[in-house]
């Protein structure tokens, strides 16, 4: 906990700043936001998990003064909800549903319909190009020739992009309550739903599961995957100037807990492995910790725990900043689905 004080603080900056900030030094500059979000059904599988749900196959495009980028998305449908539920969008390492990452009949039964979205369909995750491969998808057609401008937003950037332009279109269906859509994401999944929600104030909830560095994990003194191991293993996530910070982690004008504040316009919730020592989930803990006074600073409640490192099981839902620390690695379980389901449930009756 020492290491709070050492943290610069984002404490009388605006959302809008932060994210500058963030941009800047981090990230790089996104697209302008589209100027039109569309869908159409391509396939509808009515007796979906026995005929509780139908599971959709959706193309929408997103259009702009880019020009235009269809994607697939699956979305998981009850047939017989009562009034608009809650959802989920997930940004999801694989297309077809429901699979070890996304336990859909699960989520359907708690209550939420769910949309999911594979990274790769939306830009390609290639680190056989030692800057990435511009030329792929949403990359592509914004990026012309596959070049990348100075400062503009790296694969993060456009994966949690497209994840704001779906919610456009999430929140034009009666089914669903709009006010109740939350993003989620794993590893580096995670990183981008963290950076969806900092860019997009609609989400009900930004959920980092096991985003860990460059995601919820404050990196000054982090353990496991630092600031130079995963630029030089994957610099196309970012811009260039994050690679300033080499084994200069305090020299950083912000850390990751400015990427939590950032979604204080909503709430964020971070989810951590006990022996996840990649992502750390000490420093994910941190991060989550450091958010609080900003949370605070704009009337918000933050995370309400104990001022020390939780034990295995623990919990902590009251707060508008939310933490778990399960027994395990590098996943997204059950477990961990199960108590963002809860969190959600607990603050959506309010």
């Amino acid at each position: 906990m020492e290491l709070l004080k050492k943290l610069p603080s984002p404490v009388g900056l605006s959302r809008e700043e932060i994210m500058e900030i963030l941009y800047r030094e981090e990230y790089g500059y996104p697209p302008p936001p589209p100027t039109s979000v569309t869908a159409e059904v391509v396939k509808e599988e009515g007796y979906y998990f026995e005929r509780k749900a139908a599971l959709i196959h959706l193309d929408v495009t997103v259009t702009g003064e880019f020009g235009s980028f269809t994607f697939p998305v699956r979305y998981a449908k009850l047939k017989q909800a009562d009034a608009p539920v809650p959802a989920f969008i997930h940004i999801n390492f694989y297309r077809d549903i429901p699979n070890k990452y996304q336990p859909t009949e699960e989520i359907l039964d708690g209550g939420f319909n769910v949309f999911s979205v594979y990274f790769n369909d939306i830009t390609i995750d290639d680190p056989h190009f030692a800057e990435g491969n511009f030329k792929d998808g949403l990359a592509g057609v914004i990026y012309k020739d596959g070049i990348r401008p100075e400062g503009a937003g790296g694969k993060l950037v456009l994966w949690a992009w497209t994840m704001s332009a779906l919610l456009t279109y999430v929140r034009t269906l009666p089914e669903i309550d709009g006010d109740c859509v939350s993003v989620i994401g794993h590893s580096r999944m995670g990183k981008t739903a963290l950076l969806a929600g900092a860019m997009d104030p609609r989400f009900f909830c930004a959920i980092s599961n096991n985003s860990g560095a460059s995601g919820a994990a404050i990196m000054r003194e982090k353990t496991g995957e630092t600031l130079r191991a995963i630029y030089e293993h994957f610099p196309f996530w970012f811009c260039k100037k994050y690679a300033e910070y080499f084994d200069n982690e305090d020299a950083l004008p912000f850390d990751q807990h400015y990427l939590l504040a950032a979604n204080a316009t909503h709430r964020v919730y971070v989810g951590s492995g006990s022996y996840d020592k990649t992502a750390c989930p000490e420093h994910e803990y941190l991060g989550a910790h450091a958010a609080t006074e900003y949370f605070e600073s704009v009337g918000k409640t933050g995370l309400i725990a104990p001022h020390r490192m939780p034990e295995v099981g623990e919990f902590f839902h009251e707060g508008d900043v939310g933490f778990h620390l399960r027994d395990g690695g590098h996943f997204l379980s059950r477990y961990d689905w199960n108590m963002y389901m809860a969190y959600i449930k607990k603050h959506y009756k309010k």
